[in-house]
C-alpha cells in the first residue's frame, strides 16, 4: 500500500484500504477502493463542486463519498449491497472528518430509486453490464421526472462498459480524464470517461 493511500485515510479519519471479494460473483464485482491519486485528479477537474450531489455506485467503505465531499464540498450518497462493507462505511461516517453531507444506503443498485437532486454518478466497475443497463434505466427515470444536468463518471471502464455506453442514444460522451501517467505499465484503462445524460 503506498504512502498516499494511508495519508489520505488518516487525514479523513477513515479506513477504506484493502480489497474484498467475499461477496462478489459474475454480476457484482469485488470491492476495491478507487486510488486517491485518481480521486485527486477527478476533484481538480472542475466537474464536481459544492452545488452537486454525487451518487457512488458500489461505495464499499465510502472512500469516494468522503474524499469528494471533503475536497469538492459536494453532498454524496453511497449505495452498497454488501452488509459488511456498508457497516464499514457507516463506521467510517462516525469517525470521518467530514461525515456531514455524506449518506449511505444499503440497497441493490438495480432497485435504488435515484433521488431527484442527484446530478453526478460515479462508477468503478461495481457490477456487470447487465446490471449497468438496469441501473442506467433508473438514472434515466430520475432524469425524465426531473430534467437537469446529469453527469456520469466511469473510472477504469471495461471494454464491455465502453462498447455499451457508446451505443446509448441518451448518453453523450463529454470528456476523458487521462490517468495513464499515474501508474506504471501504461494501462489504457487508466482513465475516467465522462458522459452527460441528454
Amino acid at each position: 500500500m503506498n504512502q498516499n493511500e494511508m495519508q489520505w485515510d488518516k487525514l479523513l479519519k477513515i479506513k477504506t484500504t484493502g480489497r474484498d471479494d467475499s461477496n462478489s460473483d459474475q454480476y457484482c464485482y469485488p470491492y476495491e477502493p478507487t486510488p486517491y491519486c485518481i480521486l485527486e485528479r477527478l476533484a481538480s477537474s472542475g466537474y464536481i463542486g459544492k452545488r452537486n450531489k454525487l451518487l457512488d455506485y458500489g461505495t464499499g467503505k465510502g472512500r469516494v463519498c468522503f474524499y469528494l465531499s471533503y475536497q469538492c464540498k459536494c453532498k454524496s450518497i453511497g449505495i452498497e449491497y454488501d452488509e459488511r462493507l456498508y457497516d464499514g462505511a457507516k463506521m467510517n461516517q462516525e469517525t470521518a472528518s467530514i461525515g456531514r453531507g455524506t449518506d449511505f444506503v444499503m440497497e441493490n443498485a438495480e432497485n435504488y430509486i435515484v433521488p431527484a437532486d442527484v446530478d453526478r454518478c460515479y462508477f468503478f466497475n461495481p457490477f456487470s453490464v447487465e446490471l449497468l443497463q438496469t441501473v442506467l434505466a433508473k438514472i434515466m427515470d430520475s432524469y425524465y421526472e426531473n430534467p437537469r444536468e446529469l453527469q456520469l463518471f466511469f473510472y477504469y471502464p471495461s471494454e464491455e462498459y465502453v462498447a455499451y455506453l457508446m451505443t446509448q442514444d441518451n448518453l453523450m460522451f463529454m470528456d476523458e480524464i487521462d490517468c495513464i501517467d499515474l501508474f506504471p505499465g501504461h494501462d489504457p484503462r487508466e482513465r475516467i470517461l465522462i458522459f452527460e445524460v441528454a
